[in-house]
């Protein structure tokens, strides 16, 4: 199942250090990442020297970059928007010095309890904006269902669609986050699925919101992938392992070298091992 699709993930899940990152990805034969954060800074933070040297490296290591892992979106409607906007350029600049077209982003919390529909004015505005420099910079905005946002229920999502999709802004489907919102994941997908680009891998339990490893939760990641695998996706699915909290860590079996790995290091073999057994 699946067998053109692309594993990547994020790294700095592993440790904050870039070269523990690498040396697990080498290990699990994974030569993608989406940039997130590398050495405890987040990639948004980076001068533009900084990513060059940054790059130099995962190239020197075999290692691509899918997707910039940006914050860009991920700030109140409510907060001023024009700093906001300089740092989503920089983001762009970014991106292109890791050579990918794709950057994860938000569209903005709205405030607790109330109707996103309030608010969607300014939020189109600002996507406008967003994907109207995207276009001229020649990147892909990929728009995640997250908690909290404008776009964190798949109606939403499906307005953003409907107004801004095209060559330069498209989905990224998130399991654990719509279960998170109480959002029923095969209605989001089959709303959804005409702009899907990019998968993220976790799952959730639709009780607590709790992250499990894929599979194990109530995203239905195993009849999505079906899905997909039908659909003939063969993009890229992203590991965002959040499992340092769960239960089976400690219990994870070790790798050939049988070497001690950090929390971090076997939380995101977890999930490693979770997806491949969904989709050999």
């Amino acid at each position: 199942m699946l067998k053109n699709a692309i594993i990547t993930g994020f790294a700095d899940e592993i440790h904050r250090d870039v070269e523990v990152q690498v040396k697990l990805m080498k290990e699990l034969g994974i030569s993608y990442l989406e940039l997130r954060s590398a050495n405890g800074k987040s990639i948004a933070d980076y001068t533009l020297e900084e990513a060059k040297a940054l790059k130099k490296y995962l190239k020197e290591n075999q290692i691509n970059v899918s997707a910039i892992g940006s914050p860009i979106g991920k700030i109140q409607i409510t907060d001023e928007f024009e700093s906001h906007f300089n740092v989503f350029k920089n983001v762009v600049e970014i991106a292109k010095i890791m050579e990918t077209p794709y950057i994860r982003m938000f569209s903005f919390f709205i405030p607790e309890g109330e109707n996103p529909e309030n608010y969607s004015k300014e939020v189109f505005a600002r996507m406008k904006r967003m994907v109207d420099y995207a276009k001229e910079q020649k990147v892909v905005l990929l728009h995640e269902n997250e908690k909290g946002i404008y776009g964190a229920m798949a109606l939403q999502c499906q307005k953003l669609f409907e107004s801004f999709y095209g060559d330069n802004f498209k989905a990224t489907f998130d399991f654990a986050n719509f279960v998170q919102c109480k959002q029923e994941t095969v209605e989001a997908y089959e709303m959804l699925k005409p702009y899907i680009e990019y998968i993220h891998i976790k799952d959730a339990l639709w009780d607590n919101g709790k992250v499990v490893p894929a599979a194990q939760g109530d995203g239905n990641v195993k009849e999505i992938l079906q899905k997909l695998d039908q659909e003939g996706y063969c993009g890229f699915l992203s590991l965002e392992p959040h499992l340092t909290e769960f239960e089976g860590l400690k219990n994870l079996e070790k790798n050939p070298e049988k070497r001690e790995l950090t929390d971090g290091e076997a939380a995101y073999t977890i999930a490693y091992q979770a997806l491949m057994k969904l989709i050999k």
